[in-house]
């Protein structure tokens, strides 16, 4: 696939960006191919916000080159370099630094570990949007993207304190009664003290604050309103 095959992609539809007019225009290169003409591929969700705008069209021009694998396999290798290079990453997120520059590294970089034209071309509008910022919520929307794609749930769930294995069991089987029929779970364990006791539960666009932290700050609030 040639070098421009991503830059065909009509980011006036598939990479929407609210304007003062409320109508949805995108402010960046105009793309007038013949993949421009496909008709947009919805995801099996919608994730809302800047992240989920690109990862929605990152979605749609993958489907289209019957290469959503290869970009996801290529987006979670970016990420985990970021994550592994805390330079890069504040390079990147640096507003001083000009957005020829990042996109040249970022560019350098991606062609460097042999990743396709697709995803070197989406970073690259990433940048030349000044939106290499938002890379987080960007994956995040793109994990949940596909996890959709593939029939999956996923399902967050945080507590104070690491679950061990007899209780992991007992919530995943409580879980499985919020699946559609083919549905599967994605169970993510997150541990944060804050929560002090309890769960904070995340499934789907459901969320459960079931932790004391949130139990002692309503009582707080309900004895401060008596007073």
């Amino acid at each position: 696939m040639p070098y421009t095959s991503f830059k065909s992609v009509n980011w006036q539809r598939d990479i929407p960006v609210k304007m003062a007019t409320s109508r949805i225009v995108i402010p960046a290169r105009q793309f007038t191919t013949s993949v421009a003409q496909a008709q947009f591929v919805k995801p099996p969700i919608q994730v809302y916000g800047t992240g989920g705008r690109y990862a929605h069209a990152l979605y749609s021009a993958a489907s289209k080159e019957k290469k959503l694998e290869q970009a996801d396999s290529e987006l979670k290798s970016f990420r985990n370099t970021l994550q592994q290079n805390a330079k890069l990453q504040q390079f990147l997120n640096n507003p001083v630094v000009k957005k020829n520059e990042k996109t040249g590294v970022v560019s350098d970089y991606l062609k460097g570990q042999k990743m396709s034209p697709l995803t070197v071309n989406f970073f690259g509008v990433l940048a030349e949007n000044n939106r290499l910022s938002k890379l987080d919520e960007v994956f995040s929307a793109w994990s949940k993207i596909m996890s959709a794609h593939r029939g999956e749930v996923v399902c967050t769930v945080t507590t104070a304190k690491p679950l061990d294995a007899n209780k992991q069991k007992q919530l995943n089987e409580a879980l499985q009664g919020f699946l559609k029929k083919g549905e599967k779970l994605n169970l993510n364990l997150n541990v944060d003290a804050a929560v002090i006791g309890g769960m904070v539960v995340e499934i789907g666009d459901k969320y459960v604050d079931m932790s004391t932290a949130t139990k002692v700050k309503q009582m707080t609030n309900l004895i401060q309103q008596s007073v």
